[in-house]
């Protein structure tokens, strides 16, 4: 076990809920960074969102709240809000997902809170840039992935937009923000200056669906149509083999000549179709298509041993149950059991990160509602009176 995590030292005041945010800020805890879960008396509303044991400890919390503390606070009382400052003037960064009026509204905007301690970093996480016509209206994963193109993109293959089966845009956002989030660091570090980072989900997924999918349209004037064609095309997909399925993708070249061999049609090897990347990219779904009539002719196990063999990039599909059975991951015991105090044995996957070579730990449980509210005011500098009078209102 690594002996020293590298955002140790680093304190972050969370006011953010659902999975965005939450994920945002589990990144940086689970690196050492000291996370203040900041909430409502109701607390986050995935507490009840999935199965439990108890009363708002969820499965959707405990996926993004681990190496982290909880304090409850009631913005709308005085006596909470002169705690946030306090608790402000201890921190390197606050982060939240509130709308841009309403958080103004609660008194702690970007513009109030720098001015009180320029060296913070602020992060907004928003649904979209607040200058624009959309700023300040709600968000939620599926409605970005109807707005930035991604349900889109399945209309362009299928005739019907599809919304992805996982939140996607808040996965990837709150990814996103943590990056922008150690920049803004790394800045105070060198200068002592704070700064004011906005991310917004429409248009950083916007972004990321057009890193591809620009195309043509990356020219001016346009060199083609927008839309990738091998993402798009309606044979990209697992393919249906003898007895399941199973992705495979030859890509390079080479991989493509090891592929026609494998199927006995050496013949392509010379076909000006498909004798280049970028001639493959003008008929790929003929290409697709070729691939998928194949590959239903061999079981499996058959491909998993001629594809390694060839070296050409594949993988058996899995459904979400195989998932605890897939070889590479129960090598690699990447579901990680422990014991928390108040759930019991609990189980997570583990992070796409290793540091030192190893996972990174779960330094701290899953927090109960305002489980260390006493503990944090009183780092903060209250009194055991003042204490009292915060929690009670």
């Amino acid at each position: 076990m690594t002996k020293s995590l590298p955002l140790e030292g680093l304190r972050v005041l969370d006011l953010t809920t659902v999975i965005m945010g939450p994920f945002t800020t589990q990144v940086l805890g689970d690196f050492g960074a000291d996370i203040i879960k900041v909430e409502e008396p109701n607390g986050d509303m995935t507490r009840d969102i999935g199965p439990s044991r108890s009363d708002k400890m969820s499965s959707m919390y405990l996926g993004v709240n681990r190496n982290k503390r909880s304090i409850v606070l009631n913005l709308k009382k005085p006596s909470a809000k002169k705690a946030l400052w306090k608790l402000i003037e201890g921190a390197d960064v606050i982060i939240h997902n509130i709308r841009p009026q309403k958080i103004a509204l609660l008194g702690f905007g970007p513009d109030a809170v720098l001015a009180k301690k320029p060296e913070i970093i602020y992060v907004g996480l928003h649904g979209y840039r607040e200058d624009g016509p959309y700023g300040g209206q709600p968000a939620f994963d599926d409605v970005i992935q109807g707005q930035s193109g991604i349900a889109g993109t399945f209309n362009a293959r299928d005739g019907e937009p599809h919304i992805v089966p996982t939140v996607m845009a808040d996965k990837s956002i709150g990814l996103l923000a943590s990056t922008g989030l150690l920049a803004a660091y790394i800045k105070k570090l060198k200068t002592g200056i704070g700064s004011y980072l906005e991310v917004s989900m429409f248009e950083g997924m916007v972004g990321y669906t057009l890193i591809e999918h620009h195309f043509g349209e990356t020219f001016i004037p346009s060199l083609g149509p927008i839309g990738y064609p091998r993402a798009l095309s309606e044979h990209r997909k697992p393919y249906k083999s003898e007895d399941g399925y199973i992705s495979i993708l030859p890509y390079t070249n080479q991989q493509w000549i090891n592929f026609f061999t494998i199927i006995g049609r050496e013949d392509l090897i010379e076909d000006e179709r498909f004798s280049s990347i970028k001639a493959r990219s003008k008929d790929i779904n003929t290409l697709y298509n070729l691939v998928r009539k194949s590959v239903v002719k061999k079981t499996n196990k058959e491909w998993v041993e001629v594809l390694q063999m060839a070296e050409i990039p594949f993988g058996v599909v899995n459904h979400l149950e195989d998932l605890k059975e897939d070889p590479q991951l129960k090598s690699l015991d990447f579901f990680r059991e422990y014991n928390h105090p108040t759930e019991g044995k609990l189980q997570i996957p583990d992070s796409a990160f290793r540091y030192n070579r190893h996972s990174l730990p779960v330094r701290r449980h899953q927090p109960k509602l305002g489980e260390q509210s006493k503990e944090i005011l009183k780092e903060a500098g209250f009194n055991s009176d003042e204490i009292s009078k915060i929690i009670d209102n």
